[in-house]
């Protein structure tokens, strides 16, 4: 049974044992009494320890493939490609999981959490998860709209007057020119499902002329330190023009942190804290969280690039000790100072918390009798609605989507859905076999590491049934 039935359980028999005592006492029946009383005692003492945070991510329990229809032996495939990627030295270390029906069938927690400290990787390992943090902000954006607050063909500006009046480059702009580049009126306005199918022509700043206004601007990515919080931030990133109409083109890029300030609007919370009461809470995800505890600090991996010689190079804790250009050095999850909710890129999890997510979306928006969302919902957010603007994928609220397996060109099936991250990880859900795949490792950027391109395919061709 699971945890959070299994304690409802406990619970209900201690308060059925308490009334039957009273009953008992009235009766005279002090034989039942007694033996009642022991049997609430020993209820009692047994319920009482429960395991730590820590504890209850390493004891998430696995079942032999077979009994859901995946092979051991076949599942050795992808166990030798995590050992060579690590023997390489084309990753530090990783936790993959393969889930079916509802049951791990597969957990490898591989190679170094931290090579120079030679810390092992754990199952709770905590890894800063990036852009994996959109289809969360995705879903609490679509538990909003399921309370009414707004419909998705809202001009966002309603909510954040900032984005009202947006200016675009000129189809004509030159991305070598120097200058101020020349804008357009915006056609239409930025509406919510613009920017929850990456079509509302923010983007990450890959254009020279926005990348030089992001900085200019100090607008994070939600990578690096940040004292400014989203209300400071995404009003300034609305003074920056467009990359193209909206609705016309598919550009990954900051669409979701502009989400986390709309929940934040509409909800009165602060981002953190609607993930935590609405999200996180309900479904047991205690290790996920913008920032880590001091506690959690000695379970977060250290994060990693690509080397002068091909291999791993440490990203330090302190400018100087190794960075990445416009990133920085990866510290921002324990950095006090730190206070930008990127909904795009911020969060930090495990893989055993982030699969609870991830089965609450399988089950159509429901875990352990918590329901996020509607399974209708579900069905619209894991449905294409960018067509022909992408052409080798779909992309629906929040998630990549797969079309058809001749688009894919890969082992898969039609409607699976799921994202990935900067810093090396990746997970999938798919319905049509019931399988759910998580794969988070800490590099960035990827080099020669191959585990993640070749995830999907060695988990489907363990499937015997």
């Amino acid at each position: 049974m699971d945890k959070f039935d299994y304690w409802s359980v406990v619970r209900n028999k201690k308060e059925n044992k308490i009334t039957n005592l009273y009953w008992l006492k009235s009766a005279g029946n002090y034989s039942q009494l007694f033996c009642s009383a022991l049997l609430l005692l020993f209820t009692v003492f047994w319920a009482a320890p429960q395991l730590s945070k820590a504890q209850q991510a390493e004891e998430l329990s696995v079942v032999e493939p077979e009994e859901v229809g995946l092979s051991s032996d076949r599942l050795e495939h992808l166990t030798r490609v995590i050992d060579r990627n690590i023997e390489k030295e084309w990753l530090a270390g990783a936790v993959v999981l393969i889930a079916r029906d509802g049951e791990v069938a597969y957990l490898n927690a591989a190679g170094m959490q931290d090579r120079e400290a030679e810390i092992p990787v754990k199952k709770n390992t905590i890894f800063r998860i990036a852009s994996m943090t959109k289809p969360i902000t995705s879903v609490a954006v679509m538990m909003l709209y399921e309370e009414g607050h707004f419909q998705l063909s809202d001009p966002v500006s309603e909510y954040i007057p900032a984005f009202k009046d947006m200016r675009v480059l000129a189809d004509s702009t030159n991305e070598s020119a120097s200058g101020t580049p020349p804008t357009v009126p915006a056609e239409r306005p930025i509406t919510i499902k613009h920017l929850l199918t990456h079509t509302s022509g923010l983007t990450y700043g890959e254009n020279p002329f926005i990348g030089k206004m992001l900085a200019e601007k100090k607008i994070s990515t939600g990578l690096s330190t940040d004292e400014n919080t989203l209300a400071e931030d995404i009003p300034r990133l609305a003074e920056i023009p467009l990359l193209h109409q909206p609705g016309k083109r598919w550009t990954y890029g900051m669409s979701v942190d502009v989400l986390g300030y709309l929940v934040e609007v509409v909800s009165g919370m602060s981002l953190d804290e609607f993930f935590q009461n609405r999200i996180f809470a309900p479904l047991g995800m205690d290790d996920t969280q913008f920032h880590v505890s001091e506690e959690q600090e000695s379970r977060l991996a250290a994060a990693y690039t690509v080397g002068s010689e091909g291999g791993l190079q440490r990203l330090g804790n302190k400018p100087g000790q190794g960075s990445l250009p416009n990133i920085g050095i990866g510290s921002y999850p324990f950095d006090k100072e730190h206070q930008f909710l990127a909904g795009g890129a911020g969060l930090t999890s495990t893989v055993p918390n982030y699969f609870r997510f991830t089965q609450m979306l399988m089950n159509g928006g429901e875990l352990d009798g918590v329901r996020l969302l509607s399974p209708k919902t579900i069905e619209l957010m894991t449905t294409d609605h960018v067509g022909d603007l992408l052409e080798d994928m779909g992309f629906g609220l929040g998630f990549s989507v797969t079309r058809s397996l001749a688009e894919r060109g890969e082992l898969g099936s039609m409607g699976t859905f799921g994202w990935g991250s900067f810093w090396y990880g990746t997970f999938f859900i798919d319905p049509a076999e019931g399988m759910i795949g998580i794969s988070v490792a800490q590099k960035h950027p990827a080099g020669k590491a191959t585990l993640n391109d070749k995830f999907g395919i060695l988990a489907r061709q363990a499937i015997i049934d």
